[in-house]
């Protein structure tokens, strides 16, 4: 159980943060920027339910939130540690599930699709975007010598998944109102 007596501790004046294993890293380090981005992502969901707070989809989104707090903690915890929460097969599976679910009922792409439509597709897209971005985080911190074996994989497939879902949601919230806004090569080119 997390425990905050208080909200500063004054540690992290010299550039550091602690991780779960005790470990102190630059505030810089890919590793806080990939959890923070896991973060900021969450956050991204808030806004989209503090929006539309009638979405069908409430419930998903608060059960992506809480995974995504699984998934920083993963990450705030480098190693095999089998102590530790860890992000497993099961949570990706959920998630094609839910896919496979949604797209089932959508008309078949034929073009890319413009971000926005509705203000819940709007906020999946921004979402999604902020996903992929974790997910290029975590793959750029796997890929340094020193992190070897120090970030599960799964965590990379779980944001890869996070990712298409938040896509899928977002073209079935259109689909509702009107469908996708669609690309139109060189639309407006002279």
């Amino acid at each position: 159980m997390v425990r905050l007596n208080r909200i500063y501790t004054k540690t992290g004046d010299d550039g550091t943060t602690g991780l779960g294993s005790g470990e102190r890293l630059p505030k810089h380090h890919l590793r806080i920027a990939a959890y923070g981005t896991v973060d900021e992502l969450s956050c991204v969901l808030g806004l989209l339910i503090a929006d539309e707070p009638e979405t069908e989809w409430l419930e998903e989104i608060r059960k992506q939130q809480n995974e995504l707090f699984d998934v920083g903690a993963d990450l705030c915890v480098p190693g095999e540690d089998g102590e530790k929460l860890r992000i497993t097969a099961g949570y990706t599976e959920r998630l094609e599930v839910l896919i496979d679910q949604l797209n089932e009922d959508l008309e078949p792409l034929k073009s890319f699709i413009l971000p926005g439509g509705t203000k819940a597709a709007a906020h999946l897209h921004m979402a999604r975007t902020v996903c992929r971005r974790a997910e290029r985080l975590v793959s750029e911190l796997t890929a340094l010598p020193e992190e070897a074996g120090r970030v599960n994989g799964e965590v990379l497939r779980y944001l890869n998944r996070l990712s298409d879902l938040l896509f899928v949601m977002s073209r079935a919230a259109n689909a509702k109102s009107g469908g996708d806004v669609l690309w139109k090569p060189g639309e407006t080119q002279a």
